[in-house]
């Protein structure tokens, strides 16, 4: 059972630890132009986060289903999987596309943006949207990968779109002296290159799958509802977490650039750790999806189990080298004395959060794998309920470190929450 988590986590920690070196990239160069630039780079990215976020089901319910296909053995339901979660993908991201400018609009007010930074953040925001279709067809074929026990081609994918953004980033901001247009072109030209290389792959490595092909059968009444049903849910319940860091974002700025800089230095922190864990998130997903569609109920407990305690472990080692090298970590970003003065305060919430948090990640790959779509979103629901109010309850007292407590009791909460549930329903969870 190790070695098979680890032969699934391990590719998977790679390849999302290497996704926030996107965003650290791109918060490094524009913290070496300005405070203005950080602040804005960082907002502009956050608005995407909460964008895609939201249809974060088009990866994680492609896994569950796929999962358990693979389990059930049934080539059919596979490939269909993939093809609905496709259509789909695409047809949102032309939506988005289309209501660019009420979305853009929409989130600059919500987040109380400044008005010296709201052009800066367009900019990126026009750029960054004309990636849309590819950003969420990577979703889709990194999840049903995930859904085959393949974890070695995303990692292919997600290095070549990473490496390729870094690479692209760096000539069209330091050499070209295109500032923040250069970041948003350099994702935009990466997620292109993730489709192709997804691509190249799907109809490579994965050809035999499309010998069950039936157009007819794709749009079959109760395999689309029930795919519709699932992710609804997971879709709801990706709502409620992006808002959560839209609201953190938000209330960032409320305080101030300064307050703001720091924020987006600290969510990077975070990113790396809930990338890290997430690998066994991920190999939790295939796993638990995969035993649950062959029956096998002990397998399915045992993964569980094992995951949770690779994800301690490496939440551990997190907060271990977030305590050692705080300081050297933050003036990586930026190394004006008053960002370093403010960051200084939250060291110790920093270095604690991996191991609040890790349980709620790992829940939440065991619940994708168990297609248990409605508990993940009440658990979520009723987490962001508890970080609203509380948040609220605390600003009085302590503008700066209220939203920080709240955001510790929101991740720490869901962990709980889900725990209540699978003790209360076991296997039965919906």
């Amino acid at each position: 059972m190790n070695k098979e988590i680890l032969r699934l986590a391990v590719p998977n920690i790679l390849s999302n630890i290497s996704i926030p070196l996107i965003s650290t990239v791109d918060t490094i160069l524009m913290g070496h132009l300005s405070s203005l630039h950080l602040g804005a780079v960082g907002a502009g990215a956050m608005v995407f986060n909460f964008v895609y976020w939201n249809f974060g089901f088009l990866r994680m319910g492609t896994t569950g289903i796929t999962a358990q296909a693979f389990g059930e053995q049934s080539p059919t339901k596979i490939l269909d999987t993939l093809l609905r979660a496709s259509v789909t993908a695409v047809g949102i991201a032309l939506l988005l596309i289309v209501f660019a400018i009420p979305i853009c609009n929409g989130s600059l007010w919500a987040m109380n943006i400044g008005v010296e930074q709201q052009a800066l953040v367009r900019e990126y925001f026009f750029i960054r949207v004309v990636a849309a279709p590819a950003s969420l067809l990577i979703y889709v074929i990194s999840g049903w990968y995930f859904g085959l026990q393949d974890a070695i081609t995303p990692l292919k994918m997600t290095l070549a779109v990473n490496v390729s953004n870094i690479c692209i980033s760096i000539l069209l901001v330091k050499y070209m002296d295109m500032g923040l247009r250069g970041v948003a072109w350099g994702t935009v030209m990466a997620q292109y290159i993730g489709v192709l290389v997804a691509l190249l792959f799907l109809f490579t490595k994965y050809k035999d799958y499309f010998k069950h092909l039936f157009w007819s059968r794709l749009w079959k009444k109760e395999d689309f509802l029930r795919f519709l049903h699932i992710n609804r849910d997971i879709f709801l319940r990706t709502i409620f977490l992006a808002t959560a860091f839209f609201f953190f974002h938000s209330q960032s700025a409320k305080d101030g650039a300064l307050f703001l800089a720091v924020n987006v230095i600290l969510i990077q922190l975070i990113n790396w750790m809930s990338y890290g864990v997430d690998g066994f998130a991920f190999a939790a997903e295939s796993m638990v999806g995969k035993y649950v569609g062959a029956k096998d109920t002990f397998s399915v407990r045992q993964s569980i189990k094992y995951a949770m305690v690779w994800g301690l472990g490496l939440a551990l080692l997190y907060s271990l080298f977030y305590g050692l090298f705080y300081q050297q970590i933050i003036e990586i970003f930026n190394k004006e004395p008053e960002v370093w003065l403010l960051a200084k305060s939250f060291r110790w919430l920093v270095v604690l959060l991996p191991i609040i948090a890790f349980a709620c990640y790992i829940w939440d790959g065991i619940f994708v794998g168990m297609t248990a779509s409605k508990s993940m979103r009440n658990s979520m629901f009723f987490a962001f309920v508890l970080y609203i109010g509380l948040y609220y309850l605390l600003e009085a007292y302590s503008p700066l470190y209220a939203i920080w407590i709240a955001l510790f009791v929101f991740l720490f909460s869901r962990g709980v929450f889900q725990s209540y549930l699978f003790r209360k329903h076991g296997l039965d969870l919906k």
